[in-house]
């Protein structure tokens, strides 16, 4: 009896060590870390366009449209076993306009299409297209500004410069006004904004994305934006979304691995 209560122990053990071991071992030694955020263009490629730019404030106001290089999506923090990981998907199918007059951002849209937005984990995306976002029913998400942004005095090309922005956003079938930071840069084609947006799932009426126990997240996450704007045509809306077209076409994002392995999900 004693050598089957230290056989039994002995497996516990074991069973302990591979739940706990194994989601570490392949979380940081094989999956290795989450995609980087979304950042401005680096200084060297902002100094290279400086010396085609036009300086002065009269080449800044004027209508800008989302165009190529802009990437929208969500960042959110995941436990698989009490390992820690962060899940990320992005997409390419986003667009928009804003209108700089004077010295101030006076209006500003810009609709990123759901059903785009993807991760490298198919069960990740299977569950955040259907019961997490339905992008059946809610396929975009709109952000609208609904105050001005004072721009200030005309900062050089390359320079990056903080400003706060306020809209109503749109998403899952509920607007919430959301207040946040962002950060623009002016380049010699154009402007690049680079935001996070904080989101409480619950005030959008979405649903928790945990899974059964197994894989936990938190109660909230990040919605991730990069525009860049140009006075060209810009990027094309997605058919069907409801939006008219600016012309352009987005291309795919390609995001790397994530930290989480491969799960299957059962079906709802």
């Amino acid at each position: 009896m004693r050598k089957r209560w230290r056989w039994l122990a002995g497996a516990a053990v074991v069973v302990v060590v591979l739940a706990v071991g194994v989601p570490f071992i392949y979380i940081h030694l094989i999956e290795g870390p989450s995609p980087s955020r979304l950042a401005l263009p680096s200084s060297s490629s902002t100094t290279a366009e400086s010396s085609r730019a036009t300086s002065g404030i009269s080449s800044v106001p004027g209508r800008y449209n989302v165009g190529s290089g802009s990437e929208a999506g969500y960042r959110v923090t995941e436990v698989l076993v009490g390992q820690h990981s962060t899940a990320v998907g992005r997409t390419a199918k986003i667009w928009g306009s804003v209108t700089i007059s004077s010295a101030s951002v006076t209006t500003g849209v810009f609709t990123v299409d759901m059903a785009t937005v993807e991760s490298d984990q198919s069960e990740r995306n299977a569950q955040f297209a259907g019961r997490i976002m339905d992008v059946a029913r809610y396929p975009t998400a709109t952000l609208r500004l609904t105050t001005p942004i004072a721009l200030g005095t005309t900062r050089p090309v390359g320079s990056k410069v903080p400003y706060t922005a306020t809209g109503n956003l749109t998403m899952h079938g509920v607007t919430r006004q959301v207040s946040f930071p962002l950060t623009a840069e002016r380049t010699g084609d154009g402007i690049y904004a680079l935001a996070d947006v904080p989101i409480v799932f619950a005030d959008w009426d979405i649903a928790n994305p945990s899974v059964g126990g197994f894989v936990t997240t938190a109660s909230s996450g990040t919605l991730e934006v990069l525009l860049h704007l140009t006075k060209g045509a810009g990027n094309r809306a997605v058919s069907g979304s409801g939006t008219s077209t600016v012309g352009g076409v987005g291309g795919p994002v390609t995001v790397p691995k994530t930290t989480v392995p491969k799960i299957t999900i059962p079906p709802n």
